[in-house]
């Protein structure tokens, strides 16, 4: 009887190599990350439209900078029409814990638009790279 411990890593092996290259260049079909979709509005490039899928009340106290607001619940066949066949969607909503990116990317993708999921969010956006936020006043009822 071994006194080594079992590897909690390795309970399972890792995948063959081709398989995992596979996998991997999939999943980066389906998402990018706040770094690089910063790095391109940096540097001009507008070949996709940035998706703010949260409540508007949440896009206005808050949002990544070129940023348009589409509550994933509003996504239809209708609210996209305003857009060409080949625009290339990137969506976000609050971060790991919320799954209104996921939901708006199936509801694009179903439309026949292409869409990736920006990881991690606004949280990431705003609270981990710090990178530039918009903010809208809210107008004070009287």
């Amino acid at each position: 009887m071994s006194s080594l411990p079992s590897s909690n890593v390795l309970s399972f092996p890792p995948a063959d190599c081709s398989e995992a290259n596979q996998f991997f260049s999939n999943k980066l079909g389906y998402e990018t990350d706040c770094s690089d979709v910063y790095a391109d509005i940096k540097a001009g490039m507008n070949n996709f439209v940035l998706l703010d899928v949260r409540s508007e009340e949440a896009f206005n106290k808050s949002h990544a900078i070129t940023a348009l607001s589409m509550p994933h619940a509003n996504i239809s066949q209708e609210t996209f029409s305003q857009f060409t066949p080949d625009t290339v969607f990137v969506v976000y909503c609050w971060g790991p814990g919320c799954n209104g990116a996921t939901k708006a990317a199936k509801k694009i993708s179903a439309l026949g638009y292409a869409v990736k999921e920006m990881i991690g969010g606004i949280q990431y956006w705003e609270d981990f790279e710090r990178y530039p936020v918009n903010r809208h006043a809210v107008n004070a009822q009287s």
